[in-house]
């Protein structure tokens, strides 16, 4: 919604038609002034740089071998041949890419033939059983040590596998083996030209994912945990969403595996029939997203259902009662203060700095992060309810007792001292509850 144009007119159209007219006005007002920060600029990695990298991939006890996974069907060859191109670029040289053809004609064969580089692989597929069913066949004939999936027509960037072998490499030297890594990303508009909305993501966030599939592109996986895992048709349109949820569950307690690379290494290209560009397009998409996240909850038994939020593939859980009585990984649930009607505590990083301070109650902020659950560095005491169990430990660590605002759990802040400092008291309470190795979970409206 920041640019008049017909896209934006028709993503109005539908926000207005799900979400009424006091919610677009302030989606509408939050837009137009996100107008106002810096335009994005993409600079791609220098000649000189990748020039480097090939020098150092060569040089270097560089032995990791890629598998991108991109299953084609009825692929433009324009957009083919730049995404080909993609990997002929990268600076990292020790790579494979896999075409799964189901397309029904020879166009993206022709394509294809006219490659000679020997790791470029087609495979023509008999017969189209679906975006998950056709890279399911194409995982079978993978033989890198990680394997990443691309979309038939976005690109990455020069040095994105060279950026993962780097990461790699290092956990490895670490006495550490990852198991699945990603990376920020943008848009770019179908020729190339215009790069936009860039998705900074946070390091591996379990509550959020739970919301958003915030990881996206580029994700890489090790070889044998997306062949375990495989695609499952069912949930096709947001299959990616549903086998990272399913890979994050299989990581249990191994969160260290889940790396975030904090650069941008893959341009999501949008165009009409995007979800990129028109996010109401596929529809049957975010319906698969959330079932995807009610089977993850279900099969953790948690009491929740999956619900859909104001702006499409963004989800909630919402609880029957306390999140506290049905998920044990839980030390405490925090909500958000507000003064004049902006965001003044609530989830804080460990230095104490309020993550969405100031903004607006009615915003959701970058990418609609404020508005989503999600786990915390720390929680404000003013705004929170903790595990009874756990009770005890809160007057260890602050000096004071736990005392309840009345019909509820959560803490009863009126009780501190006249001289405490509210926000250290809740660093210093958030720092031992982490230590124990809870979560502290984030929901901006509790």
């Amino acid at each position: 919604m920041g640019q008049i144009n017909l896209s934006n007119l028709k993503k109005t159209l539908y926000f207005l038609k799900r979400n009424g007219m006091r919610n677009t006005c302030y989606e509408i007002k939050e837009r137009l002034e996100q107008r106002k920060q810096p335009p994005y600029v993409w600079m791609p990695p220098s000649p000189d740089l990748l020039e480097t990298q090939r020098r150092k991939s060569r040089e270097g006890d560089f032995n990791l071998r890629f598998s991108v996974v991109v299953p084609a069907y009825r692929t433009p060859e324009r957009c083919l041949r730049e995404l080909a191109d993609s990997l002929l670029a990268q600076s990292y040289p020790n790579w494979e890419l896999i075409l799964a053809d189901a397309t029904e004609d020879d166009s993206v064969s022709r394509v294809a033939e006219r490659y000679r580089d020997t790791r470029i692989r087609y495979v023509r597929l008999e017969g189209n059983g679906g975006i998950s069913e056709n890279t399911n066949r194409a995982l079978e004939l993978v033989s890198g040590d990680y394997v990443g999936l691309l979309d038939h027509d976005d690109v990455l960037t020069a040095d994105a596998l060279y950026e993962m072998a780097c990461r790699i490499k290092a956990e490895y030297g670490a006495g550490r083996e990852p198991q699945l890594l990603y990376s920020d990303e943008d848009k770019c508009n179908s020729d190339m030209t215009v790069f936009y909305e860039p998705n900074y993501k946070e390091d591996f966030n379990f509550d959020l994912l739970l919301c958003n599939n915030y990881i996206c592109h580029f994700m890489v996986m090790k070889r044998e945990l997306i062949q375990s895992l495989g695609l499952r048709r069912e949930f096709d349109g947001a299959q990616d969403y549903d086998l990272a949820l399913r890979a994050v569950d299989v990581l249990s307690g191994r969160e260290g595996d889940i790396l975030h690379i904090p650069k941008v290494l893959y341009h999501w290209r949008c165009h009409s029939g995007s979800t990129a560009e028109n996010p109401w397009s596929k529809g049957y998409a975010y319906d698969a997203g959330r079932r995807a996240l009610q089977r993850f909850a279900d099969k953790r038994n948690w009491q929740a259902k999956a619900a859909d939020l104001a702006h499409p593939g963004f989800y909630r859980l919402e609880y029957s009662g306390s999140p506290l009585r049905t998920r044990e990984d839980l030390a405490a649930v925090g909500g958000r203060l507000l003064s004049g009607g902006k965001i003044t505590g609530g989830r804080m990083r460990s230095d104490g700095v309020v993550m969405y301070g100031g903004l607006p109650a009615a915003y959701s902020g970058y990418l609609h992060r404020a508005v989503l659950q999600q786990d915390a560095e720390a929680l404000d005491l003013r705004c929170m309810e903790l595990r009874e169990s756990l009770r005890e430990l809160f007057t260890e660590v602050t000096g004071l007792r736990y005392a309840v605002l009345p019909g509820t759990e959560k803490f009863d802040w009126s009780t501190l001292p006249e001289d405490a400092d509210p926000v250290q008291i809740s660093l210093r309470l958030s720092e031992a509850l982490r230590a124990r190795g809870f979560r502290l979970l984030y929901i901006p409206e509790y």
